[in-house]
């Protein structure tokens, strides 16, 4: 399964500085997504690596740069609108929903699901046009990969 998404993402074809920009949303967007309990811990930055390198297929020196980047900037974040109306335009809906699932994973990666966090998830889910549904299954398969129950 993992070989299927680095392949799909492989696929995207885009200059360096599109990768870039790509590269900075997500990192932002996770970083949102820890800090909605107002603690980013150590394990929630580990899981966001370990998505970008190992799903979104980034380089992990620049992982490690541009996550280090949105950790310090966590208080100075761009509106979620800010995020998502760029990545509306450049993730498919298939892309849009891997997004939402390891924002799950993200989320869930502490052991703790805050209210604070699944409202941010819904909310997300609803400006990506993703149904509730489908961030339903997406926050299933998170639960299922992670094993919290």
């Amino acid at each position: 399964m993992l070989k299927i998404l680095k392949n799909f993402f492989d696929n995207q074809t885009s200059s360096d500085d599109e990768g870039n920009d790509k590269l900075e949303l997500l990192c932002g967007l996770m970083i949102e997504a820890a800090n909605t309990d107002g603690v980013v811990d150590q394990s929630e930055i580990d899981k966001i690596y370990s998505i970008l390198v190992e799903i979104f297929n980034e380089d992990s020196v620049e992982a490690k740069i541009y996550l280090d980047k949105a950790v310090k900037n966590r208080n100075n974040s761009n509106s979620l609108y800010y995020y998502t109306s760029k990545l509306n335009k450049d993730f498919t809906e298939e892309k849009k929903l891997l997004l939402i699932e390891t924002l799950w994973e993200v989320v869930l990666s502490d052991g703790k699901i805050h209210d604070y966090e699944s409202s941010l998830i819904r909310r997300l889910s609803g400006l990506l046009y993703i149904s509730d549904v489908n961030s339903g299954k997406a926050r299933q398969r998170a639960l299922n990969k992670i094993e919290i129950k």
